[in-house]
């Protein structure tokens, strides 16, 4: 067997259904070696970042690792920017690239490039593997690496004599890495001192984020929140953890959180994070941030305890794990004035958006969530229509929601939502994307039509970078730079140009009766155009850096806002 054969024969005993690749000189041997592999099916992509894309939303939705193959140079480099996708959000992914044979490595041959070193900041983990016979043993460690503890990215780097040459070792039954542990339950001490804190509250609050997610602890934040009575509220990633459906649930806080939601992280006398890293979009001015508050962090990487926030208690462990020793620990708390509090701001605060003056963002989505009763898987782009997505499509479970968060990836919804329906075939799919991302990685239209998905791409046409257009309008007196899309396609006609259906919608009076027609087509891709109004802004917002209790509800129509001391 040689080497290319132990890629495949490896990737075959870890389970993979599909491997999102692009070939090239380098990485032939692999592909040569695929073609004996009927179980592997190979889906060519048209860009080696919508590749990486297609994987990190197989990973997402499936709870599985997804897998790239790429040839070397630039058909690895890349793959960064989904690298660096799935490293900021814990996704597993193992991505595998070719490369010169190794007499020529550090020689500048052609379609060379230190791919290794390139992505060090960037992967759990990398490989370049010189020898064949270490092969078995590497592809058994890189899945398990992707896949545990803290989950993300694997890069092996594959020479192309490596990937020829015979193999005359054995795979392995089990990996050894040394110094390398996976923790699981949570030191029983911290779980009863967390215990005592949570049952002198009174203002108790959730905080759940993706990690919640990756460890499958839905149904103890469930069984957590009703026991205690106490609201819930998800970060951008964690959406789905707990159903926003429910009546604990306040939605998602943060920058473009509820107003519900950031009013309870200010008056709650108890926060505990459960898989969630205090993010700079979601504390604001950390000074400032939950200041009267206990604070309880529950995360499986121990690096993450004090980096932004110091909690009184911190437990290192799996969040499903740590609270079913939890749960047991603690009673219904005294919470009925909070929770009555938490329902008046729910009721004085409510997401809205206007009803007149062309159609809305807001509006298509809103009818989408009603429409799909809840259940689509949603990917997303990055900007205004993922705010608003965020807001309006609720979640009712894990893995319902797909969206780069932590590395705000232009680009990634239409490959994602391509990976998430081949991963869930059975589940309604839709890319929620805007007219500038969609750009960036619109040839995989080929891919979604070749492949036959039927996932329908919602295309919020604003005609803007509407994100970088609502700052430069609040915090830069209106001085737009760089951000009109002069030039965008008619959207419809592109997809006909790759046998992709097209509907148009340009009133709000044909959202209902055109996202009908649309949810009801599954003769593969379709796309909906979606034309609406140019300059419209997401609420509630809080200025990058500001504290929470400085949340705009709307834009202030007396004075003139600060520019933001935080990034974006």
């Amino acid at each position: 067997m040689n080497g290319a054969q132990v890629v495949v024969e490896a990737l075959k005993r870890e389970g993979v259904k599909y491997i999102f690749g692009y070939p090239g000189g380098a990485c032939m041997p692999i592909f040569d070696a695929l073609l004996d592999a009927p179980e592997l099916e190979l889906v060519l992509v048209r860009h080696e970042q919508g590749g990486t894309h297609m994987a990190d939303g197989y990973a997402r939705a499936t709870g599985k690792p997804g897998v790239v193959l790429v040839t070397s140079g630039p058909g690895a480099t890349n793959t960064v920017t989904g690298l660096l996708t799935s490293q900021m959000d814990s996704i597993p992914l193992i991505v595998l690239t070719g490369q010169t044979i190794t007499p020529n490595l550090g020689k500048d041959a052609f379609q060379e490039a230190d791919i290794f070193g390139v992505t060090m900041p960037v992967v759990k983990h990398s490989y370049l593997v010189k020898d064949v016979n270490d092969l078995p043993k590497v592809m058994k460690e890189a899945f398990h690496l992707a896949t545990t503890g803290r989950p993300g990215p694997v890069l092996i780097d594959l020479p192309k004599d490596v990937v020829s040459a015979e193999c005359t070792s054995n795979f392995p039954e089990n990996t050894d890495l040394p110094g390398y542990e996976v923790p699981m339950k949570g030191n029983a001490d911290d779980i009863v001192r967390a215990a005592d804190i949570i049952m002198e509250s009174r203002c108790p609050l959730l905080y759940v984020g993706a990690g919640a997610v990756g460890a499958g602890a839905a149904k103890e934040v469930l069984e957590l929140a009703e026991k205690l009575q106490a609201p819930v509220t998800t970060t951008l990633l964690g959406k789905g953890a707990f159903p926003e459906t429910h009546e604990l649930s306040v939605g998602m806080l943060g920058m473009h959180g509820t107003a519900y939601a950031n009013k309870a992280v200010v008056g709650c006398d108890m926060i505990m994070a459960i898989g969630a890293r205090w993010d700079d979009r979601i504390t604001g001015k950390v000074s400032e941030f939950c200041p009267t508050a206990s604070k309880i962090h529950i995360d499986i990487d121990p690096a993450e305890f004090g980096k932004i926030i110091q909690p009184d208690v911190s437990i290192n462990g799996d969040a499903r794990l740590v609270l079913q020793e939890l749960i047991p620990h603690v009673h219904k708390l005294d919470s009925g004035p909070w929770l009555k509090s938490v329902a008046s701001w729910k009721k004085k605060y409510p997401l809205k958006y206007p009803k007149r003056g062309g159609l809305r963002a807001q509006h298509v989505l809103d009818e989408l969530d009603r429409l799909s009763e809840s259940r689509g898987i949603i990917s997303t782009d990055v900007g205004q229509h993922q705010m608003w997505a965020a807001q309006f499509c609720k979640s009712s479970r894990e893995r319902q929601w797909l969206s780069s968060g932590g590395a705000g990836t232009m680009g990634y919804g239409f490959p994602a939502a391509i990976g998430a329906q081949l991963g869930c075939p059975n589940d309604l799919v839709v890319a929620v994307v805007g007219d500038g991302g969609f750009q960036m990685t619109l040839a995989e239209l080929s891919t979604a039509a070749l492949q036959r998905v039927p996932i329908k791409i919602l295309i919020i046409d604003n005609r803007y970078l509407g994100m970088i257009r609502q700052w430069q309008e609040l915090f830069f007196d209106q001085r737009l730079s760089g951000c009109e899309l002069e030039g965008n396609p008619d959207f419809v006609k592109l997809g006909e140009a790759y046998c992709v259906k097209g509907f148009r919608i340009r009133r709000a009076g044909d959202v209902t009766k055109v996202l009908k027609k649309a949810l009801a087509y599954n003769d593969g891709p379709c796309i909906i155009h979606a034309e609406v109004v140019k300059e419209d802004n997401v609420f509630p917002m809080i200025p990058a850096g500001a504290a929470v209790k400085d949340m705009l509800i709307e834009k202030p129509k007396d004075r003139k806002l600060e520019k933001p001391v935080g990034s974006t």
